[in-house]
């Protein structure tokens, strides 16, 4: 699934200059008709099936007594399903994977981070520009986009997400995603993994494409399954790798606050008596954190975007334990875990101060509750 962007158009020479209005013409739409937008994907040409749905039914997660009741808050703004965690953790939930699909539409335009035609739209960052762009200097006979909102925004999601629909994107068009801004700079560590994944992306801010193929590839189904763990053995071809107890990855103050006041003691604690790693994404370059993370049995650490260095090359058996703060319990890493058969367990922490204190014994109690 190797990019050849040969086998499409690349932009135009020249760099034809084209003048549209289209983000103008939506911002007065919703300023003075305050109706919703229609999303580009409802208006394609042709859309279809790339990978089958299925039904798949979860394991239950490892964890001790009493630590739900500690749950006072979860993330509800992006990861499905918004309810309380318990019964996503308590297990045997029948799931409904969707399919994966594609959308093909024609004569779209790329503006600052998001996609018109007519009065169809559908947004590749969080903001709109105050003083969007008329000009536009690229044309592109045909394109696929796999960055999304979410993948802007996050680093975790963009490379546990965007990146797996890479793979798609490669087959359809010349692949695409937004140039980085002063709104949305690029990730710092994103070159280091694009390069040893062999992603050659055309970073755009705008442009105007005659056809263009956009994705539904949010559903944990076999499909993307098989490219996750296609990307995790690329990166683990990089490195030589051994199987070992585990890795703690620290989260520090980075990111959205999650401020575990004894991170460094729960590190060391592991370290010592476990024989895990401890690797601080902040200080270490990529190939070091790879290096790091490849062998692991465990994967450890404040639930956050940075347990995704050590989930990416986590094998199947493996287990994930995160650290959660009672105020911002999230599940996504046991969706991960329960599509790729590894395991997943949590600790709920103790409000302290502006952040939260986990109890050590209990990590103990609970990695012996895993199969690690």
């Amino acid at each position: 699934m190797g990019s050849d962007i040969s086998k499409f158009s690349a932009p135009s020479a020249g760099k034809r200059h084209k003048w549209t209005l289209a983000a103008y013409k939506y911002m007065a739409r919703k300023r003075l008709a305050r109706n919703s937008s229609i999303d580009l994907k409802s208006i394609a040409s042709k859309s279809w099936d790339i990978a089958p749905g299925e039904t798949t039914v979860s394991p239950p997660a490892f964890y001790l007594p009493n630590q739900l009741e500690r749950v006072t808050g979860w993330e509800a703004k992006r990861f499905y399903p918004y309810v309380h965690p318990a019964r996503t953790m308590e297990g045997g939930l029948s799931v409904a994977q969707g399919p994966t699909r594609g959308y093909l539409i024609k004569d779209v335009w790329l503006v600052d981070g998001a996609l018109y035609k007519g009065k169809a739209s559908h947004w590749l960052s969080l903001k709109p520009s105050t003083f969007p762009r008329v000009v536009v200097e690229h044309e592109i006979e045909r394109a696929a986009i796999y960055c999304t909102q979410n993948g802007n925004s996050w680093f975790g999601t963009w490379l546990m997400e965007d990146c797996v629909t890479y793979a798609l994107a490669c087959n359809e068009g010349v692949p695409v995603t937004t140039a980085p801004s002063a709104r949305y700079p690029l990730f710092t560590q994103a070159p280091a993994y694009e390069d040893w994944l062999g992603m050659k992306p055309l970073r755009l801010r705008s442009a105007f494409f005659r056809e263009l193929v956009l994705f539904d590839d949010q559903s944990n189904n076999q499909s993307r399954h098989l490219r996750y763990r296609a990307m995790g053995e690329k990166l683990l071809s990089h490195v030589p790798h051994e199987p070992h107890p585990g890795v703690f990855i620290l989260r520090g103050g980075d990111g959205d606050l999650r401020f575990l006041r004894n991170e460094m003691a729960v590190a060391e604690h592991l370290r010592t008596h476990r024989g895990f790693r401890i690797v601080d994404p902040l200080k270490t370059d990529v190939p070091s954190i790879i290096a790091a993370c490849a062998g692991a049995r465990v994967v450890a650490g404040v639930e956050g975007s940075q347990l995704v260095h050590g989930v990416n090359v986590l094998q199947a058996g493996g287990s994930v334990l995160t650290l959660q703060p009672p105020n911002r319990f999230v599940s996504y890493y046991k969706y991960l875990t329960d599509r790729d058969q590894q395991h997943f367990g949590f600790v709920v922490g103790m409000p302290e101060g502006d952040g939260f204190r986990i109890d050590i014994d209990e990590v103990e109690r609970t990695l012996d509750l895993m199969p690690v």
